[in-house]
């Protein structure tokens, strides 16, 4: 086996997203024997360091220039980033929490946050509003809600 040659090695994360990466013949003995004991896998490809925890990928296939999938996935690369990357912000817009906020200035709406939080600045007077940590999630007009308010005291 020439050892300058890479070859291309797709891997299937146990979340489903799929991946490439070319390695040398070294690089691939390396992988799998960090495969078949359970260690972390960390190596330089061209100017880049890579990592892949053995873990976390529920499969891989090295791809030699035997594999008659080698001209397919060689085509379809530049699309498998941008498709990894939406299929990313499909699952960070689905865990978006919704707070409902009740500021003592009057303001009453709902708004989105990337994660549940304990306080919150008021979008009409700039205010904080507090998380209501005894109370269960709200029902409003799109959803189940935090409740955040500075209308009462409010334990933190």
């Amino acid at each position: 086996m020439n050892q300058n040659k890479l070859h291309t090695m797709t891997y299937t994360l146990n979340s489903g997203i799929k991946g490439t990466v070319n390695l040398s013949s070294k690089q691939i003995q390396d992988w799998i024997e960090s495969y078949r004991v359970g260690s972390k896998y960390v190596t330089t490809v061209g100017k880049e360091h890579f990592g892949l925890n053995p873990e976390l990928v529920a499969d891989f296939k090295v791809h030699n220039e035997f594999s008659e999938q080698r001209e397919h996935v060689a085509a379809i690369q530049p699309t498998a980033a941008s498709k990894a990357t939406e299929q990313l912000a499909s699952a960070y817009s689905q865990h978006k929490v919704l707070i409902q906020v009740e500021c003592k200035c009057g303001a009453s709406y709902i708004e989105g946050s990337a994660y549940k939080r304990n306080k919150w600045g008021c979008k009409k007077c700039g205010d904080i509003v507090f998380l209501d940590g005894k109370k269960d999630m709200v029902d409003t007009v799109k959803s189940k809600a935090w409740y955040m308010t500075n209308r009462y005291f409010v334990e933190r």
